[in-house]
């Protein structure tokens, strides 16, 4: 049995918007494609450890992780060989640092609902539509609070 690799990636949000990144056209897997920016870990490294190193590698930008958002177990399909990966995924805020393609193609800020809208990585496809999810329920439970009050006369 093939033990999964652990990979790290942030759903990083500034304001209103989140981070993406565009693999390099150079990469091996799914060159390219957008993702949540991260990585594998360095031996002897936490998670959270792991991916404020791998952003600030990527992008030159410093985070704070605020908590664990999924744990995806995925495998990729590499030269007919399949490489199994365990992607610990983060909900961050940025913290400082003006963002630049140090280890990817691209990046871009944008708007949870502007995410469907670009060629995401297989593994993170998953991730996207539990954030979206997320993102949604959040925000109908802000309402039913507002509406509480309401009636409540706060």
């Amino acid at each position: 049995m093939v033990v999964p690799v652990v990979v790290t990636a942030a759903i990083i949000r500034r304001d209103d918007l989140i981070l993406i990144a565009q693999r390099l056209a150079s990469s091996r897997l799914e060159a390219g494609k957008w993702e949540f920016p991260g990585g594998k870990l360095e031996a002897g490294e936490t998670p959270v450890e792991g991916i404020v190193r791998e952003i600030r590698e990527e992008l030159d930008l410093e985070i704070v992780v605020d908590r664990l958002f999924m744990v995806h177990p995925f495998t990729y399909e590499r030269d007919g060989r399949a490489s199994p990966i365990e992607l610990w995924v983060f909900l961050a805020r940025y913290a400082s640092g003006v963002a630049r393609c140090l280890e990817c193609q691209d990046f871009r800020w944008v708007l949870p609902s502007e995410l469907v809208r670009f060629p995401f990585v297989a593994g993170d496809i998953k991730i996207v539509e539990s954030y979206l999810a997320f993102v949604k329920g959040a925000a109908a439970r802000r309402v039913n609070e507002k509406e509480e009050k309401l009636k409540k006369g706060d």
